[in-house]
C-alpha cells in the first residue's frame, strides 16, 4: 500500500473533523498494510488537550491489538506530529510516521508546533516555558521502582 493512500485517508478524516467543528487533524494507524485504527483531534469536543489525532489512533490500536506495544505499525498523519505524539510513538514501538502538512504549512494558521520542538530541544532543566525541578523525596517504605520490579517477578 502506498503512503499517499493512507495520507489521503488521514486528510479525509481531518476534513470531516473540521466539518463537525473540530481541528484539521486526522491519523491512520496501519499494520501489515491494514488499517488498525484511526483518530481525529478531539480537543474541542472533549476539553482534553491530549486528544490529538495520533494519540487517539494509538489508544484505539492498543485496545484493538490488546497491547501497549505497537511494533510494526506505521502512522499516517494529516499534520506534522507534535512532540507529545512523537514521544508516544517512540514509547509504543512505532518506527515510522508519514505526514502530509508540515509545521511550515500550519504556521500561518497558528497550527505549528515548531516552538514547542525548539523548547523541547533544550536540556530539561533549562526549559523557559516550564519550571522543572528534581526533588528526590523518598518516604519510608519500599521505593516505587523496587516495588514495581518485585511485582513483575511475582
Amino acid at each position: 500500500m502506498s503512503a499517499e493512500r493512507f495520507l489521503c485517508e488521514a486528510i479525509d478524516l481531518a476534513r470531516d473533523n473540521v466539518r463537525r467543528g473540530g481541528r484539521p487533524f486526522g491519523a491512520v494507524l496501519v499494520k501489515d498494510g491494514k488499517v488498525i485504527a484511526t483518530g481525529v483531534n478531539e480537543i474541542g469536543t472533549t476539553g482534553d488537550p491530549t486528544t490529538h489525532a495520533e494519540l487517539q489512533a494509538i489508544r484505539a490500536a492498543s485496545r484493538a491489538l490488546g497491547s501497549p506495544r505497537l511494533d510494526g505499525c506505521v502512522i499516517y498523519a494529516s499534520g506534522h506530529p507534535c512532540p507529545m505524539c512523537l514521544a508516544a510513538m517512540h514509547l509504543t514501538g512505532i518506527r515510522e510516521v508519514n505526514f502530509a502538512y508540515s509545521n511550515e504549512d500550519g504556521e500561518a494558521y497558528g497550527l505549528s508546533t515548531a516552538a514547542i520542538y525548539a523548547e523541547m530541544a533544550r536540556p530539561v532543566m533549562q526549559h523557559h516555558a516550564l519550571k522543572v525541578a528534581y526533588v528526590p523525596v523518598r518516604p519510608d517504605g519500599a521505593g516505587i521502582y523496587d516495588l514495581w520490579r518485585s511485582a513483575q517477578r511475582s
